[in-house]
């Protein structure tokens, strides 16, 4: 009996090591050049004490496609880790919220798309419904947050305690049609959801996202591939 426990814990060891091993963690470079921008300003700056990327988008524009790509990435499962700050530059766009977040499987040609996003002045707004729209889910074609909210309210929305113009550390684990938001370190996920819209196939790019009237600041990007 012990030597049959030994060979089964030793094969157990085996199998999570070939399984850490076939992991891929990439820590993303902040070089201007390292991303493909879309309808986004890119520059490199120091903000807040770390090196990061920082993203302008001032104006209204009925596109989707706000966001820089990070160059050179195929990703399916996995998870994508970030230190965000997102915050309003453009009071007259109506509706600002310093909305920022993290685009993924974005296939050749953005088409399609599934995005996690934070809008920072809810996190700690006077208002409760607000605060609960605090994180999004999104699916690009056909899932925009006005059709989510209306036909399935509060599925894919959640609150955290965030705020503009700070640091807020996030980590995506995405597996098939799963994905979890983790918001500052936190045990369990702030958001689930459990049926990305686009399917558990769609493979792609992973990008930095910003909404109208923002200006927001990306570091510590690292992403771990499981396939």
């Amino acid at each position: 009996m012990q030597r049959f426990c030994s060979s089964s814990l030793l094969s157990i060891a085996i199998g999570l090591s070939l399984s850490v091993y076939a992991q891929k963690t990439e820590n993303v470079m902040l070089k201007k050049e390292n991303f493909k921008p879309f309808d986004v300003s890119v520059k490199e700056e120091t903000y807040k004490g770390k090196a990061a990327i920082v993203l302008e988008q001032p104006i209204i524009l009925d596109n989707q496609k706000t966001f820089a790509l990070i160059q050179g990435i195929e990703f399916h499962n996995g998870t994508i880790e970030a230190t965000i700050s997102g915050q309003v530059c453009n009071s007259k766009v109506e509706g600002a919220r310093g909305f920022v977040g993290i685009v993924f499987r974005v296939n050749k040609d953005t088409s399609q798309f599934e995005k996690f996003y934070l809008r920072p002045t809810n996190g700690r707004a006077n208002d409760q419904v607000r605060r609960n729209h605090s994180l999004q889910y999104v699916s690009y074609p056909g899932h925009p947050w006005e059709k989510l909210r209306k036909e399935t309210p509060e599925k894919y929305e959640s609150y955290a305690d965030i705020q503009p113009a700070e640091w807020t550390r996030i980590k995506i684990v995405i597996k098939d049609e799963s994905a979890q938001l983790f918001i500052n370190g936190a045990d369990q996920p702030n958001l689930i959801v459990n049926d990305l819209k686009q399917g558990k196939e769609l493979k792609g790019s992973i990008g930095l996202w910003i909404g109208p009237g923002t200006l927001a600041h990306f570091s510590d990007i690292k992403i771990t591939k499981l396939d």
